[in-house]
């Protein structure tokens, strides 16, 4: 790929600036718009690629294995995080890939292109639902002490499986139409190719899942969060605070990762229907603005075992149990440590682990 984002890009923009450099049909007074790679050495993104793997395999897979001892005091909570966890332990199973991909090109072939695609979407899109259920499951918790619907555990079994059908619905497009392309002037790309009238159907592609997979699951966590802080507030619950702490950090470092790719998305996609001006020049700042936002949007999915390490409590105490089983660390220091006091919610049932 040489650094530089295809997606920005359809297929008639190959053949007005690739196959056709004679006729400048997107600028009729400049000259072609060659793409322009992000002025970041493509080496170092694979290392960083490589780290994200290495951590994000180690700490979700850490994750899981905490939740998955803790059958007595897991919550509605956990089980969600349970399936974020699921979720970007598949997504980093292909990090690998998209790391030779960037060195090296697209050397994989389609069927490869189609599957990396897909968990790429399914990760984001079940991220953002399952992180909308957690803000519903905290405030029917603690706006309205609704204990009955959170504690009816076989309720949030059906539920994620319906996030995660859901999710490869949303992400279903991106699976039919990417395959392997050769374009001029580059390496190979995986990318999609959806034959003629491309712009029209790549807004399809666009708007429909940034609505449903992005901007309705936000506007329910701003709200049901909103809510959620001012009856916190409001009752001066301070253990509650402190057990909420995880649960937002979680969000805000989602948004943080997430948000930039997804704005300048939004950006791409105005642009594509003439709302914004577009220009040669516009054009590959949107091109370096998705590779370097792509960057971070890869990072999110080793940051959430960092934050149960140094925010969560009852991690880190479930952690340390799972490693004096097994004779790792002292029973000693395990009392040492201590289990902590805070629950996430007015019912123990409807705590959090984490």
């Amino acid at each position: 790929m040489e650094g530089f984002n295809w997606e920005n890009y359809s297929d008639e923009d190959f053949g007005n600036y690739s196959y056709n450099t004679d006729l400048p049909s997107i600028l009729p007074d400049s000259a072609p718009c060659h793409p322009e790679s992000l002025d970041i050495n493509k080496y170092a993104v694979v290392v960083i690629y490589a780290l994200v793997f290495l951590l994000s395999l180690l700490g979700n897979s850490l994750v899981m294995l905490v939740i998955l001892y803790s059958r007595v005091g897991r919550s509605v909570t956990d089980v969600y995080l349970l399936n974020l966890a699921m979720a970007d332990l598949l997504f980093a199973l292909t990090l690998p890939v998209w790391a030779t991909s960037k060195a090296k090109g697209w050397i994989f072939g389609t069927a490869l292109c189609k599957v990396v695609s897909l968990l790429k979407e399914v990760n984001f899109y079940s991220g953002i639902l399952l992180l909308a259920c957690i803000s519903v499951d905290r405030y029917l918790a603690i706006v309205h002490a609704t204990r009955m619907l959170t504690q009816k555990r076989h309720w949030v079994r059906f539920i994620c499986l319906g996030i995660w059908i859901l999710s490869l619905i949303l992400a279903l497009p991106i699976f039919v139409f990417r395959r392997a392309i050769h374009p001029p002037y580059s390496s190979a790309v995986c990318y999609e190719d959806m034959g003629a009238n491309t712009t029209k159907w790549r807004m399809v592609m666009r708007v429909l899942p940034q609505t449903f997979g992005f901007l309705l699951p936000l506007l329910v966590m701003l709200i049901c969060y909103g809510l959620t802080l001012r009856t916190l507030f409001a009752a001066h619950m301070g253990q509650k605070h402190r057990a909420m702490r995880v649960i937002f950090a979680v969000v805000l470092v989602f948004l943080l990762c997430w948000l930039p790719y997804n704005l300048v998305l939004v950006a791409d996609t105005l642009m594509r229907l003439r709302v914004i001006a577009e220009t040669c020049e516009r054009r590959n700042d949107i091109g370096r603005a998705l590779d370097a936002t792509e960057i971070l949007g890869f990072l999110h999915s080793c940051l959430n075992p960092l934050i149960y390490v140094f925010i969560g409590q009852k991690f880190r105490h479930g952690l340390l149990r799972i490693m004096a089983i097994h004779g790792l660390v002292s029973k000693e220091f395990l009392v040492k440590d201590g289990r902590p006091s805070f629950v996430g919610s007015s019912s123990g049932n409807t705590s959090t682990t984490l």
